[in-house]
């Protein structure tokens, strides 16, 4: 599987992950929210929110672009905080999260 297709795959696993544990949100943050310039918009999204609203619709609109990814991703170690109240439920987020973190290394300009 090219890179490409394996990070859009890991992708819809990740909205799947998120779903699954009740972290995927109905309603989308307000303009102020989405406008921060804090890494992860840590200031006023929780992690979960910037990876709905943020990180992946600007991902699928890369690869669907076929532009490069503007740097390597490390989602993993802020999912390992964001996570924590999940406990061992959080190992199947975990692995998604490395493994965009992996893929997206691979198309980064």
């Amino acid at each position: 599987m090219r890179d490409s297709a394996a990070l859009a795959a890991a992708l819809q696993e990740l909205e799947g992950e998120l779903r699954q544990w009740g972290l995927w949100s109905l309603e989308p943050p307000s303009a102020a929210q989405l406008a921060s310039e804090a890494p992860f918009c840590a200031d006023t999204l929780a992690f979960e929110q910037w990876l709905q609203w943020v990180f992946i619709p600007q991902v699928n609109q890369l690869l669907a672009t076929g532009a490069s990814l503007p740097g390597p991703c490390a989602l993993r170690p802020m999912g390992e905080q964001a996570f924590v109240h999940l406990g061992r439920r959080q190992t199947g987020l975990l692995a998604v999260l490395a493994r965009i973190d992996r893929h997206a290394s691979t198309l980064v300009d």
